[in-house]
């Protein structure tokens, strides 16, 4: 009688425990983790979301980086909609920052100076004498990483801490990035930072979409933007300071416009434009729609950010080879980085980049994804 009871005891134990399993899968929400590989002897992980709508999205902690997005089309296939690599190898490689997550500095700032009560700061350029996406710092880094519960659903939070002097910016910087998969389709993404001294701070997400799945080039794609006006460049992609209308601009996307119409008669071979919003400061505003007609796909970008550099992937190297052996080129896919603007340290009229000790550095994109018939 003994055994009999206590094998019942220890087999309805083990019921419990499978139940518990199945349980913690079956959560909406849930977050698959995988040891990926390992750079400098630091563990990186793979991490799988996937919702109750079945839309899935990959992330690593190498570089912060969102390297799959599976969503469905208008007839209920699924395709993954942005550029990336099948293995950490393939990441570890040059390449144009594919999904990642950029800091300190994202965008360009000229002659990679700029001065901070009467201090001047000499940073590593690595663009035409200047310094772009913060000499790329975080996408090169291995972050810390654990699975969180946040008020959307389950995600991953990263840290990662800039020393102070790091590529030549000033202050210890904590910087925390939450990655969300909502049950609404959409990728939730909060950037936090902190510093011990004062410092320059623009982050960023830096994945490529194509919504036809790269079944074509990017040309059918329908963008709106509600920017109004734009910052000038030079011909080093640096703002000039000035904030000018876009109206008469062939890169105006005010209105429904597809890529292909006037991508030809662009300068830097396609769209390369910081846009400024028409949105109260940190207001967070649905601010950018993407159509592709073909596969019925859709993209909304909400933010709290002043304005979006949109590029065109104008200069991706023919040479690249992806994911499924795919090779990439010119025009495969667009950026639409969420940020403060390009080279605002030396121009006081754009909307500040400054923290100093005390201040959290706090903004929020999300990128919504839908079909239309």
């Amino acid at each position: 009688m003994n055994s009999i009871y206590f094998k019942g005891k220890i087999t309805s134990i083990y019921f419990f425990l499978f139940l518990m399993v199945i349980s913690c899968n079956s959560e909406e929400g849930a977050i698959k983790k995988e040891v990926w590989g390992n750079v400098t002897e630091k563990e990186v992980y793979l991490y799988t979301f996937k919702n109750s709508n079945g839309m899935e999205m990959k992330i690593t902690n190498y570089g912060g980086t969102i390297t799959s997005v599976i969503v469905p089309d208008k007839d209920g296939n699924f395709d993954d909609v942005v550029l990336g690599f099948d293995n950490l190898k393939q990441y570890l490689a040059p390449h144009p920052c594919f999904g990642a997550t950029i800091g300190r500095f994202a965008n360009r700032i000229k002659d990679g100076e700029f001065k901070i009560d009467g201090n001047i700061y000499s940073l590593v350029k690595n663009d035409k004498g200047n310094t772009a996406h913060g000499a790329n710092e975080f996408d090169k880094a291995v972050w810390d990483s654990e699975i969180v519960k946040t008020e959307k659903g389950r995600g991953v939070k990263l840290h990662y801490m800039s020393s102070d002097g790091a590529n030549g910016f000033p202050g210890n910087l904590e910087v925390y990035v939450t990655y969300t998969l909502t049950n609404d389709n959409a990728i939730e993404v909060h950037f936090e930072a902190e510093t011990d001294k004062a410092t320059h701070i623009n982050l960023t997400q830096h994945s490529y979409f194509n919504l036809s799945a790269l079944n074509d080039k990017i040309y059918d794609h329908v963008i709106t933007i509600d920017a109004d006006n734009y910052t000038e460049i030079d011909e080093e992609i640096v703002p000039t300071g000035v904030i000018s209308s876009l109206i008469g601009k062939d890169w105006d996307l005010t209105k429904p416009t597809r890529i292909g119409d006037n991508i030809g008669k662009l300068n830097f071979n396609g769209y390369h434009y910081n846009y400024v919003f028409n949105k109260k400061e940190k207001e967070l505003k649905d601010v950018i729609t993407v159509i592709e007609p073909n596969s019925g796909r859709t993209l909304n970008v909400i933010t709290t950010q002043p304005g979006v550099q949109f590029y065109t992937g104008n200069a991706i190297d023919d040479k690249i080879v992806g994911k499924k052996q795919m090779s990439y080129g010119p025009h495969d896919a667009f950026c639409l980085e969420t940020q403060h603007f390009p080279d605002t340290p030396n121009h006081s009229n754009f909307p500040s980049t400054l923290i100093r000790p005390g201040k959290k550095y706090d903004e929020t994109v999300i990128y919504k994804f839908g079909v239309v018939k």
